[in-house]
């Protein structure tokens, strides 16, 4: 029989997501901060309540978030 070390039967850690730490930032009580998508060019023809509105972040909650911190590392 095959003698098993204990440091084998370890499980494996989870490797975190560039791309979602880069994109997504944590708050002091946990919640994922994103900017809003469609901000980079083309403002002339929006007008200034479309601009006005995609300035404010999305917090993302619910099964995303789960998700989302897991990938950037968080339990």
């Amino acid at each position: 029989m095959y003698h098993v070390r204990s440091k084998d039967r370890t499980v494996p850690k989870m490797k975190s997501k560039g791309a979602v730490k880069k994109r997504f930032r944590m708050t002091k009580s946990g919640k994922l901060k994103c900017s809003r998508p469609k901000r980079g060019h083309q403002h002339a023809p929006k007008d200034a309540k479309h601009k006005r509105n995609k300035r404010k972040a999305i917090i993302v909650t619910g099964t995303w978030a789960y998700l989302l911190k897991r990938m950037m590392g968080g339990g």
